[in-house]
Parts: structure tokens; C-alpha cells; sequence
């Protein structure tokens, strides 16, 4: 009598799968997130300034990325965003795109999301694995933010608006100014939210 064929996979075979299957997640998650930045990247948007620099939902959307999915995910999501972005379908602030908005006041912005993305999920991440309560992480995902996000949109945008927009860096440092208090608010609301996708899906951190 011959013994039942074992369909199992062998043991050598599981680790293979289980690194296939989380290779796949990864690339969903970033396809599904560069959409995220997407579509509230177009919502409608409010010009303020000399330059009528839209204020909009974009950065909510770079810094909720970089808090849920961590830095290389993160930073990964956002650049395939702004590459898509750059290469010409128009999903940047008042539905422009192409290689144009590198010439425009809002360059230095579109330049260093992808560095916000990851520096703010590479800080979040690291605030994670210390928190020992629920509202560490929220504070350490909020300073994640701020550090990762809002200073660096600070870095990279006050001069594109210099080199772009012919403004003296005073003028550009108080054109850019208005934006703080509402994405101080985003920070806020990015960790809130982030902090309840990782306490319903904690492995979504681990290993990361």
C-alpha cells in the first residue's frame, strides 16, 4: 500500500513563498499609496501668496505615507508619485503635471516629497519600535512627521521659490509661512491616523 502524496511544500520552498508574497504586498501597498498622494494631491486647492502656491492635501498625503508604510516604502510611494507626476500625467496641485512643474515656484515642494516620504517613514518607524504606549507612538509619529516632512518641505520649497520665482529667500521664507499652522495640523492628523492603521495592523511595522 503506497503512503499518501504529501501536496505540502517542502520546507526549503516556504521561506521563497512567504519573501514572494510579502515582495508583492510591498508593491501593492506603494501603487496603492502613490495613488493616495494622487488623488488628494487634485482635490480642490486654495492659492495664497505672491506666487498663488496652492494649499491642498498633498503633504497629508506624503506624510501619512511615510508614517504607515516606514521609509523605503514610503519613500518609494512618494517618488513613484512624483515620478509619475513629472513624466506627465497631472496629478500635482491644480491637475498639472509634466516636466514644466520642475520650472515653477513649487519645484523645491515636488523635489523633496520623495525625501519626505522616506526620512518621515524612517523616523516614524524607529518611534515605533521604542513606544511603549499608545500615546508615545502618536507623539513619536507626529515628531516624525514634523522632522521628516514639514521641515524638509520647508528646506526644499523656500528655495524653489527663490531659484523658480525670483523672490528674495525673506519674501519666500513669509511666502511660505501661511502653510505652517494648517501642516503642523496635517502632522497631527497623520499620526493620528497612522497610529490606529499600526495598532489594527501590527505587523505592518515588523521587520521594517
Amino acid at each position: 500500500m503506497t503512503s499518501p502524496r504529501n501536496t505540502s511544500a517542502p520546507q526549503s520552498e516556504r521561506p521563497a513563498r512567504a519573501q514572494q508574497r510579502s515582495a508583492g504586498t510591498d508593491l501593492a501597498l506603494i501603487a496603492v499609496f502613490a495613488a493616495f498622494c494622487a488623488v488628494l494631491s487634485v482635490m480642490p486647492a486654495i492659492p495664497i501668496g505672491p506666487l498663488a502656491v496652492p494649499i491642498t492635501l498633498q503633504t497629508l498625503g506624503i506624510y501619512l505615507t511615510g508614517l504607515v508604510l516606514g521609509g523605503r516604502r514610503g519613500g518609494l510611494a512618494v517618488l513613484l508619485y512624483v515620478v509619475v507626476g513629472v513624466a506627465g500625467l497631472p496629478i500635482f496641485a491644480g491637475f498639472r503635471g509634466g516636466p514644466a512643474v520642475l520650472a515653477g515656484p513649487t519645484a523645491g515642494y515636488i523635489v523633496g516629497f520623495a525625501i519626505a516620504g522616506f526620512l518621515t517613514g524612517l523616523l516614524a518607524y524607529a518611534a515605533l519600535r521604542r513606544a511603549r504606549t499608545g500615546r508615545a507612538k502618536v507623539i513619536g509619529l507626529f515628531v516624525a512627521a514634523v522632522l521628516g516632512g514639514f521641515v524638509i518641505a520647508r528646506v526644499a520649497g523656500i528655495p524653489g521659490m527663490v531659484v523658480n520665482g525670483g523672490l528674495s529667500w525673506r519674501d519666500a521664507f513669509f511666502a511660505d509661512l501661511p502653510f505652517w499652522p494648517l501642516d503642523l495640523i496635517k502632522c497631527a492628523a497623520a499620526a493620528l491616523v497612522a497610529a490606529a492603521v499600526h495598532r489594527a495592523f501590527p505587523r505592518l511595522a515588523s521587520g521594517r
